[in-house]
């Protein structure tokens, strides 16, 4: 039914609760590689380029939508850690009217714009279409992909890893069948790709839903569940917003970047495309981690167990900051080889390009592993606005990377604009987040107080929480 991570050793929780996660990410990105694999095996290098064009705007929508429901989620994990069942399911019913209010929004915008949205990128002419036909299938289905986030959340929120892993993977195999299907079979081009997406993803939010019904009573919503409290939905948008707007700041970042690859031609998209494919596959773990982090920091901290955070904390920074360095020099050495699953080894042009790539980012993995760890705790916390700040942060530096430094150093200034993001970023996350732990762990220095950059109401948390339990 879900998973009390306010009890136990805390490296072996966050790593338990976050290997399902990663499983189901590799699912994931295998259907994500299969979609590139086909549509570069049998529609053209035009066709990869179109779908990778799209990817930025893709997490600009959606990443907003998805975002908020992760944000939503904490307050769920909060209320679960302190054993607040009845306020779990008004958070519960609370949060999904929100995520059907933005999911209509969004849709209705995207749809309406997806042309415009093109062209306002500079997408090359030789694949606007190709980018067109997919990208207005996968805003159509917005809400579809936003309720099975939604869900997965929630059930991660109260510890239940696994089960979103199991959909996850139905999903993925089905994505793939339909790939294949509707790609090969009935010759439906880049837009079978984005029908196969949608519908797999649809079949994934039905068995979620069953599974809530039948097996985990404490997330079944009542008619007293549906509340018309304003200060409900206030605490809600207070972190679930910040978090949405968090992924869309980082989101028109990378879409700076994809106009100056546009501008930069179809072989600088199809080199970024494909060894960003490799680039997300050996950072997934990261990911994982930080998902898991956050609802470990969540559950602890509306169980008022301060000490765990920091040391579940401090333990996982190491090892992702480890890990980091590894997978800098896998890259380093290796990574032009493992751009060949995407790329036909007669394609000098976009493997050359690759390997700038590769060799740019390589030796800043650790700061993005930082990023991943402190940004989420500190979210667990229900602080939203030191990572708001660091992801403006990243906004700034990519966007000096696409204008600045692509006209100085062409493909390689503007994926110099990722580590710069990464340590922007980490300037704001370091201090606030160890401000912040010494002000939940009663060691308010005046250092920590001026560095701890929107933790008020964190800190209000913990006095409310302090006097409800004197009482």
């Amino acid at each position: 039914m879900g998973k009390d991570m306010t009890t136990g050793n805390p490296i072996k929780l966050i790593f338990y609760f976050a290997l399902p996660m990663f499983f189901g990410n590799i699912f994931q990105q295998f259907y994500n590689m299969a979609d590139t694999f086909i549509v570069s095996q049998t529609i053209g290098i035009d066709a990869l380029a179109a779908v990778g064009s799209t990817g930025s705007i893709n997490f600009l929508i959606i990443g907003l939508a998805i975002g908020i429901t992760a944000g939503l989620s904490v307050i769920t994990a909060q209320r679960f850690g302190r054993k607040d069942f009845e306020g779990l399911r008004r958070s519960l019913g609370t949060s999904l009217i929100i995520v059907v209010i933005v999911s209509v929004i969004l849709t209705y915008f995207a749809t309406k714009n997806t042309r415009t949205i093109l062209e306002l990128m500079q997408t090359p002419p030789e694949i606007i279409d190709y980018a067109y036909d997919y990208l207005f299938i996968i805003f159509a289905g917005i809400g579809i992909t936003v309720l099975f986030n939604f869900l997965s959340n929630i059930l991660r929120a109260i510890g239940d890893s696994r089960t979103p892993l199991i959909f996850l993977i139905i999903a993925s195999i089905l994505n793939v069948i339909l790939d294949y299907t509707f790609i090969l079979v009935f010759n439906m081009g880049v837009s079978g790709v984005g029908y196969a997406t949608v519908i797999a993803q649809f079949v994934a939010t039905i068995l979620c839903l069953i599974y809530i019904k039948r097996r985990v009573p404490i997330l079944r919503i009542y008619k007293e569940d549906w509340t018309k409290d304003w200060s409900e939905y206030k605490e809600h948008l207070r972190v679930g917003l910040p978090y949405g707007f968090q992924y869309s700041i980082i989101a028109v970042g990378t879409i700076a970047v994809q106009i100056t690859l546009n501008r930069l031609g179809a072989v600088s998209v199809a080199a970024y495309t494909s060894a960003n494919k490799i680039d997300q596959l050996l950072t997934m773990p990261l990911q994982t981690i930080g998902v898991a982090i956050s609802t470990y920091v969540a559950q602890n901290f509306g169980a008022r167990k301060y000490a765990r955070i920091k040391e579940g904390v401090t333990k996982t920074l190491k090892i992702t900051i480890l890990y980091g360095f590894t997978i800098g020099l896998i890259l380093w050495f290796f990574g032009q080889t493992l751009t060949l699953i995407f790329v036909d080894g007669n394609n000098e042009a976009v493997l050359s390009l690759a390997q700038q790539y590769f060799r740019i980012q390589a030796p800043f993995y650790p700061f993005l592993s930082m990023i991943f760890v402190l940004r989420l705790s500190l979210q667990g916390l229900g602080n939203s606005f030191a990572p708001t700040l660091a992801g403006a942060m990243e906004l700034v530096a990519r966007v000096f990377g696409a204008i600045i430094l692509s006209n100085l150093f062409g493909f390689a200034g503007a994926i110099m604009s990722n580590p710069l993001a990464w340590i922007s970023a980490v300037v704001i996350l370091i201090p606030t987040y160890y401000a912040t732990e010494k002000l939940i762990v009663n060691e308010p220095t005046p250092l920590a107080k001026k560095l701890a950059f929107g933790s008020k109401n964190v800190i209000k948390n913990v006095q409310l929480e302090e006097c409800h339990a004197c009482h």
